[in-house]
Order: structure tokens, then sequence, then C-alpha cells
């Protein structure tokens, strides 16, 4: 029989975070701290709204952009929280969570041999959803040095007359790297000087602990060369609901609605109604839940301070990157030994790019009591390997 499979598909890799998490569902007794999905539960008025939607009978197609209310609701929450304009008519299309979104923006824009840079660690499904378009990805290391964030030099030195886009992840998953209106100003520029477009991942928006979300969207010249993902799952615990959107240009969002279309229809309508009372009612539910991944933010810190574990502070997401060269271990065989030793899992940072060899991505998208076990766990593994070391 002939190989019934594609190429393109068996040369991408497996993502690096779901390979500790099956390990983990085989270990009864282990902590896991890999996942990043919120610990709350989906706030009662919210899933109230779509119980409520179920009893009315609203199980029918919304329009392939999503109900007219939602897209309304959508438009104001930017407005209101970010300072964006769109027109919920023509700029905005309503997705199967935020990761649709990057997958059908890229397919709307990429034409085979353009390069799409992305800056890394990042989020794992960027580079593939890249290949599988037949675009080129090209990779920046991003510095621990720089806070883990991109600057204008790093972006100017990786351009070339085949660069179209740049990604953008700030919150930024894995390393919690957040730039301000004064970082993105500078890469603003250099993407207005080489006519390029912005895909820009803002699905950590609301969990910024020091300064407030700035998208890159709003500055002076970029709304027309930037599309916006975001969604539901980090901001008001609706990991289930798959819930998300793009908003952009009305040029751009028309094609990435026609895809979305062939693909998915239109995303689940339960969860569009709960969605509208998550971005019209919902923000001091998303306060309450910043507060509390704080407070662990905090908790973390001084728990890896105390271990003298050298780890960046992050100022968004709810994601811990400490460095763990000092044990001469690769990320994954110091992961995989920590599971194996004390059952506490947790992701290489290779699993976000290369560059993320020499540390790992710690969730803190958990409780205290649970953090506070794994921590006790992670500080008996650390100080034997410091022990062995001697």
């Amino acid at each position: 029989m002939r190989n019934p499979l594609s190429d393109k598909v068996i040369n991408i890799k497996p993502s690096g975070i779901r390979k500790f998490f099956d390990l983990v569902q085989e270990m009864p007794d282990a902590i896991s701290l890999g996942v990043g999905e919120p610990d709350f539960d989906t706030p009662w008025h919210v899933r109230e709204e779509g119980i409520y939607s179920l009893e009315k009978g609203r199980t029918f197609y919304t329009s392939n952009a999503g109900l007219m209310d939602l897209r309304i609701a959508i438009c104001n929450y930017l407005n209101r929280r970010f300072g964006l304009n769109y027109d919920p008519k023509t700029e905005v299309c309503v997705t199967v969570g935020g990761s649709e979104g990057i997958d059908i923006a890229l397919r709307a824009m990429v034409n085979p041999g353009d390069e799409v840079i992305i800056p890394e660690p990042c989020y794992v499904s960027y580079l593939p959803c890249v290949e599988l378009t037949d675009g080129v990805p090209v990779t920046i290391e991003l510095q621990e040095k720089n806070s883990f964030k991109l600057t204008a030099e790093e972006l100017e030195a990786a351009i070339t007359d085949k660069t179209k886009i740049l990604i953008l992840s700030y919150p930024n998953n894995p390393t919690g790297a957040v730039m301000t209106a004064e970082d993105l100003e500078p890469i603003a520029e250099i993407v207005k000087k080489h006519d390029l477009y912005v895909i820009s991942d803002e699905i950590y928006a609301e969990l910024t602990y020091l300064e407030k979300h700035v998208s890159i969207a709003s500055l002076p010249g970029m709304r027309d060369r930037t599309i916006v993902i975001n969604g539901f799952s980090k901001a008001f615990a609706m990991t289930g609901w798959r819930l998300g959107y793009a908003v952009g240009p009305e040029l751009i969002v028309r094609q990435m609605t026609k895809i979305h279309q062939f693909c998915i229809m239109a995303a689940p309508t339960t969860s569009q109604y709960a969605g509208v009372e998550a971005l019209n009612n919902g923000e001091e539910d998303a306060a309450m839940m910043r507060e509390s991944y704080d407070q662990r933010r905090h908790y973390l810190l001084g728990r890896f301070k105390e271990m003298g574990l050298s780890c960046f502070e992050p100022h968004g997401a709810f994601y811990m990157f400490p460095c763990i060269k000092e044990f001469g271990m690769t990320s994954e065989e110091f992961a995989s030994a920590l599971l194996k030793a004390e059952e506490v899992a947790i992701v290489p940072g290779t699993a976000f790019g290369d560059c993320g060899e020499g540390f790992l991505r710690v969730s803190y998208a958990y409780s205290i009591e649970e953090l506070k076990v794994a921590m006790e766990r992670i500080e008996r593994f650390i100080t034997g390997l410091r022990k062995e070391k001697r």
C-alpha cells in the first residue's frame, strides 16, 4: 500500500507539553504544574447563561463570524479595556479558541515561501501552523538579559525581503514576560518601515500584575497591520468552552472568516451566549482571579529564591521560567528525573523552542495547597542534585 500520510505532517514534532501531561495521567499521586489551565470554575453567572441558552433551545448555527451580540460585546470590551476600535459587522471573527484564530490568520495571509518571524520561547503552535501554510518560520532567540522582550535590533536583523509577518505573544507563554508601550514603539516603527504585518496573540491580556496590557494594534499606524487574537480561556476560566476571537482590518478578517466557514462553520452556540455574559459582566471575576494568581506568583518567586534557584520574574500570564543550567542537565533530563523521583510534572523549556534549553516552565494556575507540596518536592529534588555534585 502507498503511504497514506502527508510528509509535511509527519515531520511536525508533537507537542512537548502533551508528552508530560500524558505521563502524569498514569501516576495517581503526581502533581502536575504543566498545563496552562485555570484551576477556577467558570464563574457561575457565565455557566448559567450557557445553561439558559440550552433550556431555550438555542442550539442552532450562528452566523459564521459569530453571534452579533457577541461581536458587539467583543468590540465594546476591547475598546473599554485596551483602547481598540473595531466594527463588529466586518472586523471580528469568533473562533474555536484562540488557537484557531492563529491558524486561520496564518492561512489567510501566508503564501508559500513567505517568512514569518517567531520570537522564542513561545507557544507551541506557532511554528507548526506556519509550516502547514508552506511559510518559512524564522525564529529569534529571546534573551533573559533583555527580560525576554523582543528588541528592535533583534527584529531588524531577522528581516529579509521575504519577511511578511511578525508573531508577537505578550504577555508571554512560557516566560511571563510583558512588553510595555515603550517596548513596543520601536518594534512598530520597524514593522511599518519594512511593510510587515503582525499577528498579536493577546490571550493573557487580562493577566498582567505590574502594568496594564498594551496592544501593539493601539499604536499609531498599527491597527491596519495587526490581527489581534484573544479569547475566554485564561481571563474567564473557560478553557473547555473553546471560544476565542480575532479582530483586525476587514480585508484580512473577511478571508479568515471564509476559511473558518469551510473548516468549522461557527463556534459553539452555547459557548457564544456564555461569552456575551462573560464580557459584559465578568470583569470582577477576572480581577479576582488575577489577584489570586498574583499571590501565587509572589509565593513561587519567594520559594525559588529560598531554594537558590535563579528565576526570571514574570509580570504576566501564570508561568514561571526558572533556570536549571547549574545542574548540567538538559531541560528534558531534569523534568523527566523530577517526575520519576518526586512525581512533579513540569514542562522542559525546549518545548517552547531550542532557546528554552536550560529552563523549565512551571504553571502556577494551581491552588496554593498544591503549589506548596510541589515546591517541597522540587526543593528536595534539587537539594539532592546539589549534594551529588559536591
